[in-house]
């Protein structure tokens, strides 16, 4: 079932610089919508997902292509290259730089996207946990190759918290939250409640976009359709051609792995294709999960690029910036 609707609340504090936020699962239309509002109100957008910040992927994360973009400036997008490590620190850190200087010149910054855990660093930061063992990292690799399952079922034991907010099959939400409670010798939930270097200055709308499950289901299919008709294939045989290995992070995400394998023909074209749709409904749905537990999200229960969602949206923002008389 989806969410109430939860209007987002707003501090009487009017030094305070507005900033909008649009979120929900793939293919759920927020690119769309953060267009329409980045143009109604002189808005520049923010990227809010994981993959969007390396360059050359850009069929199967669904960019913007830049003839689209109405002129709009967008930011967080082609930062690294697939083979740098990408954290969500460092994305809080560009993020929050590119969001004061949009408020500098008199702009709105609108973050769009579908990375969670990224919005959740750029608005409430993250306290400073244990960096990263690949040590270990590769043991639990293997033990989880091993029994699937095992690493989640072994952090509900060291933490039940952390179990209960991360979904089974979030291998690498997993991964990190066990590695951290293993190093640090406590639950990441104790470890990252403490000390963490919220976003100050701004007061901020989330518009959460949640339309029908099946009906994004049917729309994820088709996309991934186009994706793989559209030349996603070439584009990863154009990656590997630029010297990138195949193992780069990007390349584990949903499509990409897909067409990779196709490349090495592990899987028939129609299998790469079945085999992608299907893991990027198992996304959304993770992603639903995800949302759902974002708290003061004002719910529309549509696609972005409806016109009656469209034009809620609009109104919400107009009410929103009204009340400090922007």
């Amino acid at each position: 079932m989806p969410p109430k609707p939860e209007h987002g609340s707003a501090s009487s504090d009017a030094r305070q610089l507005p900033l909008v936020a649009v979120i929900g699962a793939t293919g759920s239309g927020k690119s769309s919508l953060a267009l329409d509002l980045a143009q109604n109100f002189q808005g520049e957008i923010v990227n809010c997902d994981s993959l969007q910040v390396y360059r050359h992927f850009d069929l199967g994360t669904a960019k913007v292509p830049f003839r689209e973009r109405r002129g709009i400036r967008h930011h967080m997008i082609d930062l690294v290259d697939p083979d740098e490590v990408f954290t969500a620190g460092a994305y809080a850190q560009k993020a929050r730089a590119a969001i004061a200087d949009i408020s500098a010149r008199g702009r709105v910054p609108i973050v769009a996207g579908g990375t969670g855990f990224y919005l959740r660093a750029l608005l409430c930061g993250l306290s400073e946990g244990p960096a990263r063992d690949q040590a270990l990292r590769d043991r639990l690799a293997t033990r989880e190759k091993r029994r699937a399952g095992s690493l989640y079922r072994l952090l509900g034991r060291f933490d039940p918290r952390a179990a209960r907010r991360i979904h089974p099959h979030d291998v690498p939400k997993v991964t990190r939250a066990l590695e951290v409670c293993l190093l640090a010798r406590r639950p990441v939930t104790d470890l990252f409640e403490k000390g963490r270097n919220a976003l100050v200055g701004y007061r901020t709308l989330k518009i959460g976009l949640w339309p029908d499950r099946e009906a994004l289901y049917q729309r994820l299919d088709r996309r991934c359709h186009q994706m793989f008709e559209g030349g996603l294939t070439a584009e990863v045989r154009r990656i590997l051609d630029l010297g990138f290995a195949p193992t780069s992070k990007p390349f584990e995400s949903h499509g990409y792995r897909q067409a990779l394998q196709q490349l090495r023909g592990e899987l028939t074209p129609q299998e790469a294709l079945s085999y992608a749709q299907r893991n990027t409904r198992r996304y959304a749905k993770r992603q639903m999960t995800w949302f759902r537990q974002e708290p003061g999200t004002d719910w529309l229960h549509g696609f972005g690029d409806d016109a009656p969602i469209r034009q809620a949206a609009a109104d919400r923002v107009a009410t929103f910036m009204a009340a400090w008389d922007i």
